[in-house]
This record gives C-alpha cells, structure tokens and sequence, in this order.
C-alpha cells in the first residue's frame, strides 16, 4: 500500500479490511467503542504475525483486559524485534521531559530505543539498527498541540519513509472529543511541543493525524501507511462516554477530568504561575504564593460556559513553589460540550493579570510562544486585550484548519 503525498487519499489508499468503505469517514454507530488494539488481540495479532515489528508505545498502549500489547503479541507468539520508548518512556517511569534510556525490557528481554527528542535521522538509524520493516504506534494521546506523542508519531512516520519501513496506527478514540479550538502555530516557533502548523485543540485521533501528515508534512517519498480504526466512537464522544479505562499517558495526566482542561490550562506552564504539578489535581488545580479569593470572582462574575471555579490553597510537592502555600482556584468541567479550555485558559490568564499586576508573569524563556504557537497571546494579553479580541484573532486560521484536515478524517 505505497502512497504519496497528495494522491493517497484520491486513490483510497488507506483502505484496509477494517476501515469501512473508500470513503474514509466512519459511519454512525451505537455499538461498544473497541480500540484497535483489541480487535487486533482478538485476532492473536495475525495481522501483524510475519513482519520484524517495532512498537512506538508507552503504558497506554492496552488492552479491555489491561495486559499490555507487547506482552499480549509476546505471548501469541508475536514478537517484536524492538520497542521504542516516547517522552516518559515505554513502561511510563520518567517524569514530564524525561524517558528511560535504551535498555532491554526486562519482561519480554526485547529491546528499547529511546526516541525521545530523537531526529527523524537518529530514529531511522534506530530502526535500521533493529532490523525492523514495520513500525506500530499505539499510545493514547490527549488532544493538545504541545502534547509531545503526536510529534514521536510524526518523526517515527518521516524515519519509516527514510527507510522504507511500514507504518501501522493502531488509533484510540480522542479522549477530548473531535472539535478543533484554538490559534495555529507559526512556523517560527516550531519546537518539541508543536513541530508543524496544526491548531492547539486538533479535535483529531492518532490515526486521522497521521493521515493528516502525510500527506500534508512528510516529503513527497512513498509511505506504506495503515490505520486500524477504533470500532464505535464518534466525534461527538468524550473519554467518559466510551465505557474504557482510563490508563494515565503521563504522570501528570491522572483523569480524563485533566484531558479535558489540559489543552488550555497546560498555558499556565509558560508562566510564573503554578499549573498544578506537585499536587493530586494538575493543570486542574491553578495558582500562586499571594493570590487569594479575588481570582474566583473575577473568573466568576465571566460566567464562562461550562465550568465552575473554586478557591483553594494548595502546597505543591514538585515543580513551581515546592513547599509554599499557594492561593489559587480549581476547575470543575460542569459540561464538557459548552466547555472550551483555550478560551477558559485565556480568561484566567487576562484576569490573573488584571486582578494581580505585581504576582503574573510570564516565564523569563518566554514558554508561553511556544506553547500557544506564536508570540501573538503573550503581546495581546499584555497589550490589555479583552478575551474576545484575543479569541476572535485566530477564527479565520481556525476555519482554515477545520476545512484542511477534512479529507483526512474517520469519524463522525
């Protein structure tokens, strides 16, 4: 199943016997949301049996029963020659912008290849080390543009192309939902969280934006891609409507109540204040030394759609503030439909700003450009932008993207 660039949706090529139709959107469905993962398992993975396999995965990468799919393909005699590690690493023991290393998994003695932070080049090398000739990528994403899985599945797709290695995504649903939100990142401030223009929010499952890469980012060399849809899920769906277990993909990711805020709150890290790493409730959880009840009020008296605000005092363990009490609020999603995070996210950052001059900040690194994609928020917010202007900026580029990923969708 070669494909280039531009031709491979025209002609159908991402077909497979479990994608339904030529049409490449998934028709609507009631029936139970099977990731596929599971329906591959429940083949004893003889899709893949006979191909030198390296899975790109982490903890995520489950099944129903909550077995791991490396160790379920070790045991029906399935096994693969290498297993590459993202950010927090393969079996999930690094913590945020840190992995495992190279090592051999001691459960199956296969060996891992850290590929994070990894060049297309250096992962190519890793690939042609190991002799692999079909890459699988199986790791729950979360939605957000500077969630560091979605770029580990666009440079492992543009190492496989280097060397002509099959690309197959075994997609999980979008535990967010499938609406796109946000500013688009500018080029120029490419980096490890935002590697290619895409919007904040992408609305997008792995699968759909590995369709969406190739044929709008790789080079015009032939890719052998497959997606292996998820059975049952609709764009319309959030984690907690699909009826699956919730396996954290990170550290700081420990509910799908942090999903849903984690592509707007997760701005809050470009700043001095805590974004609530160290405590049971990140990015849920938003505050600093010095602020007080006045920051719920103000968020209050929005009436932001959605969402609810509390007062609360918290001590972080880790991270920003380690062991100083900080003042601050916690979100409550009361309705993840009418709930917009990036919009919630650039009203607490327009207020904080008002409501306490002397405390908000931005980081001195200037994260902020980079996680929101340009340098666009940081000069609006401290221009005194009112949280309409700053929103209706990016609605044109927006559209755009909604239109342009179009063709590359498989759901509903």
């Amino acid at each position: 199943m070669s494909v280039n660039r531009r031709g491979f949706l025209t002609a159908g090529a991402l077909a497979t016997p479990l994608l339904a139709g030529g049409s490449g959107i998934a028709q609507a469905t009631t029936e139970a949301v099977a990731p596929a993962a599971d329906q591959l398992a429940a083949q004893e993975w003889r899709k893949l049996a006979g191909r030198r396999l390296g899975v790109l995965s982490n903890p995520t990468g489950v099944l129903a029963n909550l077995d791991h799919i490396v160790d379920s393909m070790v045991a029906a005699g399935v096994r693969p020659v290498a297993a590459f590690g993202p950010e927090h690493g393969f079996r999930g023991s690094a913590q945020a912008g840190g992995s495992e290393g190279d090592y051999t998994d001691p459960r199956t003695g296969i060996p891992v290849y850290d590929a994070y932070g990894a060049s297309a080049e250096s992962l190519a090398g890793m690939i042609t080390k190991a002799g692999v000739d079909t890459v699988v990528f199986d790791i729950a994403d979360v939605g957000a543009r500077f969630y560091t899985y979605i770029w580990s599945l666009y440079t492992a797709m543009a190492a496989a192309a280097q060397v002509g290695a099959s690309f197959v995504v075994l997609d999980r649903p979008n535990p967010v939902g499938g609406r796109a939100f946000g500013p688009m990142l500018d080029p120029a401030f490419a980096s490890g969280v935002g590697l290619k223009p895409i919007v904040q929010q992408h609305g997008m499952t792995a699968g759909e934006l590995a369709r969406f890469f190739a044929g709008e980012f790789l080079p015009p060399a032939k890719l052998d891609l497959e997606v292996v849809r998820v059975r049952g899920w609709r764009r319309d769906t959030f984690f907690a409507q699909t009826g699956l277990k919730w396996t954290p993909p990170s550290p700081n990711m420990p509910t799908p109540d942090t999903a849903l805020v984690y592509p707007g709150l997760c701005l809050f890290e470009g700043t001095v204040f805590s974004e609530g790493r160290g405590t049971t409730r990140p990015f849920e959880i938003i505050g600093a030394p010095g602020v007080d009840w006045r920051w719920r009020e103000a968020l209050t008296a929005l009436r932001l759609p959605g969402v609810e605000f509390r007062e609360t005092y918290f001590v972080p363990t880790f991270s920003k503030f380690v062991n100083q009490t900080c003042g601050g609020v916690q979100l409550t999603v009361t309705d993840p439909r009418s709930f917009d995070a990036i919009r919630t996210a650039v009203a607490m950052l327009v207020t904080a700003k008002q409501v306490y001059p002397g405390l908000f900040g931005w980081r001195p690194d200037l994260a902020i450009d980079k996680l929101s994609g340009s340098d666009r928020l940081r000069k609006m917010i401290d221009a005194g932008a009112r949280v309409d202007e700053i929103v209706g900026s990016w609605q044109a580029e927006l559209a755009g993207f909604v239109a342009r990923r179009q063709p590359y969708l498989l759901y509903w």
